[in-house]
C-alpha cells in the first residue's frame, strides 16, 4: 500500500528567517535606506535604477577594460512581429580563434535595466578566461508582457549561435548566464532552447535565479519585509510579467521555469542563492530536480547572504567566495 502521510518538510512549521552574515547585515543597513523593503522594483518608478546598489551606469570605458574587449553593439532580429533586439557585444581584442562566450541576461526583477546591467561581474569573469560576452536587452514588464521578454531573449541567443563566425565566438561553448530576473530567463532560454532544437548551450549559470511565481515557500515567507527582494517586491515583479495569470495553472515554464515538470537534456548547470532570500527554497528545489532528471548541477547556498549580496556588497568575504566559486566552475565546465 502507497503512503500517503504528508511529507513532515511540508507540515513543519516555518521559523524565523536564518540571521544575516555579519558583513552584509551592516551592508544591508547602508542598503535599506535606499532601498527600502518592498521596494526594489515592485515599483518601477519608486527607485531609480542607478540608485540601486550594484546596478550603477556602464560606460564604454567601462566595458572595454583598458583595451581588453573590443565593444559594438547590433540590431538584430527579435521575435516574429517584433521589433529588433539589441545585442551589446563584447570580444577580447587580441584573439585571433573562435572564443567561448556567455550569453548574458541582465536582472532588473523583469521591470529594470538594460543590456549593460550586470556586467562588470560578466567581465570579470570573460576576463580572467578570455571569454566574449553577448548581453541580450529585452523589452521590460509590465509594458511587454510575457512571453515577449523570454522571446527576446532567445531570439537574441539564436541570431548570436547563428552569427557565431563572424562573432568570433566558438558556437559549441555558447554558456547562458542570468541573475535574479536574468537567471530566470536564462533558465527559461535554456528550456526553450531543448524543446526548439537548439541552438545547443554549453552550460547555465543561474545566479540567483528568479524562477517561480507562486511565491509560497518557506524561505518567501521568512523574507516577508526583509531584506532586499522581499516577499511583496517579488509578487510585483512577477504580477508585471503575468498579470492576472500569476499564481494559477496557465503559466508556462517559459515564463517561471520552476513550473517545468521535466528537466532532462539540460545542460550543466551552476545555481547560488543566499540562504537569507526569497528564492532560496525555489532554487534548492530546481536544483534538486535537475539531479532526479540525470543532471548535472552544481548548488551553492551562501549562508547569511541576502539576495543580489556579490554585486551589493562586492567587498564582503561570503561575496568574494561567491564570485571565486562561479568561476572555478566556469573553468572547469569549459576545460571539458
Amino acid at each position: 500500500m502507497r503512503n500517503t502521510s504528508p511529507d513532515p518538510a511540508d507540515t513543519a512549521p516555518i521559523g524565523p528567517p536564518p540571521p544575516f552574515d555579519p558583513e552584509l547585515a551592516a551592508a544591508l543597513a547602508v542598503i535599506t535606506q535606499i532601498l527600502p523593503t518592498g521596494g526594489s522594483g515592485a515599483d518601477p518608478g519608486e527607485t531609480p535604477p542607478e540608485d540601486v546598489p550594484g546596478m550603477a551606469p556602464v560606460t564604454d570605458a567601462d566595458l572595454e577594460r583598458g583595451g581588453f574587449f573590443r565593444v559594438a553593439e547590433r540590431s538584430v532580429p527579435g521575435p516574429a512581429g517584433a521589433p529588433e533586439v539589441s545585442l551589446l557585444i563584447c570580444r577580447p581584442a587580441r584573439a585571433t580563434t573562435p572564443t567561448p562566450a556567455l550569453y548574458h541576461i541582465h536582472g532588473g526583477g523583469m521591470m529594470v535595466g538594460d543590456n549593460r546591467t550586470g556586467m562588470p561581474d560578466m567581465l570579470d569573469l570573460a576576463e580572467e578566461l578570455g571569454l566574449a560576452v553577448v548581453s541580450v536587452e529585452y523589452r521590460l514588464a509590465p509594458g511587454t508582457p510575457h512571453p515577449g521578454p523570454v522571446e527576446d531573449c532567445y531570439a537574441g541567443l539564436r541570431w548570436t549561435a547563428e552569427h557565431a563566425e563572424e562573432l568570433g565566438v566558438d558556437r559549441e561553448r555558447i554558456v547562458v548566464a542570468g541573475g535574479s530576473a536574468g537567471g530566470g530567463l536564462a533558465a527559461a532560454v535554456t528550456l526553450m532552447a531543448r524543446d526548439r532544437g537548439g541552438p545547443a548551450l554549453f552550460g547555465q549559470l543561474l545566479m540567483c535565479p528568479m524562477l517561480d511565481d507562486r511565491n509560497d515557500t518557506p524561505s518567501a515567507h521568512q523574507m516577508t519585509g526583509i531584506g532586499v527582494w522581499d516577499r511583496a517586491s517579488n509578487e510585483a515583479g512577477w504580477t508585471a510579467l503575468l498579470g492576472a495569470a500569476r499564481g494559477t495553472d496557465d503559466v508556462s515554464p517559459y515564463a517561471a521555469p520552476a513550473r517545468a515538470t521535466d528537466l532532462s537534456g539540460l545542460p550543466p548547470a551552476f545555481i547560488d542563492v543566499g540562504s537569507a532570500e526569497t528564492f532560496r527554497d525555489e532554487d534548492v528545489d530546481y536544483a534538486s530536480r535537475l539531479w532526479r532528471a540525470g543532471g548535472r548541477a552544481e548548488l551553492h547556498v551562501w549562508p547569511g547572504a541576502f539576495h543580489g549580496f556579490s554585486g551589493m556588497a562586492p567587498h564582503a568575504a561570503v561575496s568574494r567566495d561567491a564570485r571565486a566559486a562561479r568561476l572555478v566552475w566556469l573553468r572547469r565546465l569549459l576545460a571539458t
